[in-house]
């Protein structure tokens, strides 16, 4: 089994500041978690308020980041997973669903909130088949990831990188795109992109981000279905595409959620 963390020795909880709303804090908070403070609470509330879809959009991201899992490990049997914008733990994390089906998949999760890096040590309890790693890095210095990631990984097997409601933290489009693709162009063929992000047709979300963006915190960028669809171009998309995510290969007898496309997402191969 190997546990490790490439991570800065000092202590994370000395940097976190309780101050400001962070966007990982509040994602636990709308989901159910206790690792979040009442800054998180008054700005997820003031979201809530103006968009009361938004803990239902958590919740669907959660659980197609489980159905995309479990399809990439049972289905085509990948043994790799980079998760980049991990979030704070929560149940059923990548490598747990991974290594219930496939006890020896090895997974590196990618964040660079110090709340997360303090609740690494849960991340990292795998298989003892399987392999974990927690690396403190930002989506925007790929070459980090990268290089840290191959001390866990065999970047000349098929990975799966997993990217769930992390774009929109880049705020150009280009430079998103860029980093993404200088990801998945140092993964070799057979690798898959698994991938969702919120719209920005929505208006209530809309509404809501802009004021969360106003509110001290980093700002997110929703945007248009056809530039999040863009961030497959030149892989081959697995069925059903990008779509609303309770569309996605559903668990038998869940039906899709009425009412306004919220978010989208799918999975795309590698040649």
């Amino acid at each position: 089994m190997t546990e490790h963390s490439s991570a800065p020795a000092t202590d994370p909880l000395a940097m976190i500041d309780t101050t400001v709303p962070h966007s990982a804090r509040i994602w636990n908070y709308w989901l159910g978690g206790k690792d979040n403070y009442p800054i998180d609470h008054v700005a997820g509330d003031a979201f809530r308020e103006v968009f009361p879809g938004i803990t239902d959009l958590a919740r669907d991201s959660r659980a197609f980041l489980g159905r995309a899992v479990r399809y990439l490990a049972g289905e085509e049997g990948i043994r790799q997973f980079l998760d980049i914008g991990t979030g704070l733990p929560t149940a059923d994390n990548t490598h747990q669903i991974a290594q219930r089906v496939a006890p020896e998949a090895r997974i590196v999760y990618v964040d660079n909130d110090p709340l997360v890096l303090a609740h690494a040590r849960a991340l990292l309890t795998s298989a003892p088949q399987g392999a974990t790693d927690y690396i403190d890095a930002d989506l925007h210095d790929p070459d980090t990831i990268l290089r840290e990631a191959a001390k866990t990984l065999d970047l000349s097997q098929p990975v799966a990188l997993t990217l769930m409601q992390v774009s929109g933290h880049i705020s150009d489009y280009d430079e998103a795109r860029t980093i993404v693709g200088t990801i998945l162009r140092a993964l070799p063929p057979g690798s898959y992109l698994a991938f969702n992000d919120s719209v920005d047709t929505n208006k209530a979300n809309a509404e809501a981000t802009r004021r969360y963006n106003d509110s001290g915190a980093v700002p997110y960028h929703l945007r248009s279905p056809e530039r999040l669809a863009g961030f497959f171009e030149g892989l081959e998309l697995l069925k059903p595409g990008v779509v609303p995510l309770a569309e996605w290969r559903p668990e038998p007898g869940a039906g899709a959620a009425p009412g306004e496309v919220v978010a989208i997402g799918g999975i795309g191969r590698k040649a």
